[in-house]
């Protein structure tokens, strides 16, 4: 049985075709949700026009002559142009709330509920013919999927750029003449995710289908759908730059890349690979140490909160923690202080896994556990190299914990991270790795637990959200004044329509003052912590992503999706 959508199966209800020609031309069908609609007009089985006709008396919609619109002045990126050019959809204008788009089929109500969610505006749809739009859509979207066939020519698309330590594209003699749009292709969608301030790259093969999808600001976007033949290619190239063995296929696999834009910058990538049913999906990380360089002011902290963390790390000794999931910027926060504390006169070590950013002047190990090298024998060995800071990747057992408890406890500064939802807890999955709650409260100094929720784009507007939902949300009484306005996303060309630009962070700092370090030591709960915290004005991270709302950085519905009270 072919998957039709409403309006084949409407014209096959209205007698224009039967079920045995759309099946013939299911053979012929192209990619794509108007795909099966396609073939049958350019088989000649159905006209256009009429079908266009049609769909517009079917549904109430007015019928448009796409060859009269200029595309020169349509709002091109409102949509993103992979969705755009994959679903054959045009957006025509934008104005109060609702965004006009060219479709040829009005019953695709899944496709424009996901341009509704990616635009947040209300839709109305106007009918095109179908082959009219497919020839629009194609003129207007420059596709990623294209390039395959036209970088090889594009020489000066990558002038001056390199990869792998180095090795310029122009001279790369290993590489067959056949695979060499391959690999510009590659380059190119590495340098447009740069570009567009992505943290990852996914290259993903499925059984009828590959696609690439970035993610930016939190959330993951499909840019291309290469052919499916190149998945080998792709993944063969993506492990020959990143030295992995191209020849195992079978069990995952982790290395780096590099790619050197100009003399004075360059990109790190930690590229990992997994076996899936249907290949190879590579995953890479784009590792930019200018984040690492922008300074605790880009962070987000609040005032109290960044002056708690410089004192602490100001001090000579002590454990300061980082918490929270994998993705919330733990390892820019430790970046960030390590930068401040890198000067001549201390010696820095570091045990991580990887290495993600390289920092001039800092003692950086990367753990290799198949050959014993282990964060707890990298901390032995820190121990034995007179060192005054050291920062341990993460902390998994009680041997890595002991030894950093130690080193602690006997005149070294130690920042490490751990997996914890909130910054009371961590004291709790101490205590369950092994820690006695006296080596706790003699070694930890302060604990901030962190999320990065998306900053509104300038085009954010005033939202009006009930009082009731705003207390629920956490909001005291007294915050509800009327002196702030809480903002929500719109959506303009600069932030592809999401409404949202970029990503600050949301923290709970908590010094470890006496009074908790006697409830540690008491074996206190996690609770009774977090109790103690809030009497000396520790801002858990809901309150601290609702005084965002409140500064209008960030939405409601951002701190409510991060936070959990």
């Amino acid at each position: 049985m072919i998957e039709m959508t409403g309006l084949v199966r409407a014209l096959i209800q209205k007698g224009w075709i039967d079920e045995k020609t759309a099946e013939q031309a299911h053979a012929k069908e192209e990619a794509g949700p108007n795909g099966l609609l396609l073939a049958l007009i350019k088989s000649g089985v159905l006209d256009e026009r009429k079908v266009a006709q049609f769909a517009a008396e079917t549904f109430g919609l007015p019928v448009l002559d796409i060859s009269a619109v200029n595309p020169d002045v349509l709002p091109k990126k409102l949509i993103d142009p992979q969705i755009a050019n994959r679903y054959q959809v045009v957006a025509l204008s934008q104005r109060k709330g609702k965004t006009v788009i060219a479709v040829a089929d009005p019953t695709l109500v899944r496709v424009y509920d996901e341009i509704r969610f990616q635009t947040g505006q209300t839709i109305e749809l106007v009918v095109v013919p179908a082959q009219s739009l497919a020839r629009f859509c194609d003129k207007l979207y420059e596709s990623l999927n294209n390039a395959l066939s036209t970088l090889v020519q594009d020489n000066e698309l990558l002038e001056g750029v390199s990869l792998s330590e180095g090795t310029p594209v122009a001279d790369e003699g290993d590489v067959d003449v056949e695979d060499a749009p391959v690999v510009r292709f590659i380059q190119k969608i590495l340098i447009d995710a740069i570009n567009e301030g992505a943290s990852d790259i996914h290259f993903e093969p499925y059984e009828k289908f590959y696609r690439i999808r970035v993610r930016q600001d939190g959330m993951l976007r499909e840019i291309a759908r290469p052919p499916l033949a190149l998945k080998e290619k792709i993944a063969a190239r993506l492990k020959i730059i990143s030295k992995l063995d191209i020849s195992e296929k079978r069990v995952p696999q982790d290395g780096r890349t590099k790619l050197i834009l100009n003399k004075n910058k360059a990109i790190d990538f930690r590229v990992s690979t997994l076996p899936t049913l249907w290949g190879e999906k590579i995953v890479l990380r784009i590792l930019d140490a200018s984040q690492a360089m922008l300074g605790i002011d880009a962070l987000g902290y609040e005032p109290e909160q960044k002056a708690a963390l410089l004192e602490a790390i100001e001090r000579p000794y002590g454990m300061i923690l980082v918490t929270g999931p994998t993705g919330s910027g733990k390892t820019v926060s430790l970046y960030t202080c390590l930068n401040l504390l890198n000067k001549p006169e201390v010696n820095i070590s570091t045990a991580e896994d990887p290495v993600e950013i390289n920092l001039p002047g800092i003692n950086q190990v990367n753990i290799n556990d198949k050959v014993g090298l282990t964060f707890a024998a990298a901390l032995r060995a820190f121990l034995r190299q007179d060192p005054d800071i050291i920062m341990v990747g993460e902390i998994r057992d009680l041997e890595t914990a002991d030894i950093g408890v130690k080193a602690a406890q006997t005149g070294h500064l130690l920042l490490s991270t751990l997996h914890t939802n909130d910054a009371p807890s961590t004291i709790e999955r101490l205590r369950n790795i092994g820690i006695a709650p006296f080596n706790i409260a003699s070694s930890v100094i302060l604990i901030t637990a962190q999320r990065l929720v998306r900053r509104l784009c300038t085009c954010k507007k005033p939202i009006d959200i009930p009082a009731d939902a705003l207390i629920s949300a956490g909001f005291a009484e007294e915050d509800l004044d009327g002196s702030w306005q809480p903002y929500g996303p719109a959506g303009c060309e600069k932030c592809r329509g999401s409404g949202y630009k970029g990503r600050t962070g949301i923290y709970e700092v908590m010094p470890i003052s006496e009074a908790i370090q006697r409830l540690i030591m008491a074996n206190a709960s996690a609770m009774e912590i977090e109790a103690q915290a809030r009497r000396e004005g520790v801002r858990s991270l809901r309150q601290s992503g609702l005084l965002k709302v409140k500064h209008g950085i960030t939405s409601l519905t951002e701190v409510l999706a991060a936070t959990n009270d």
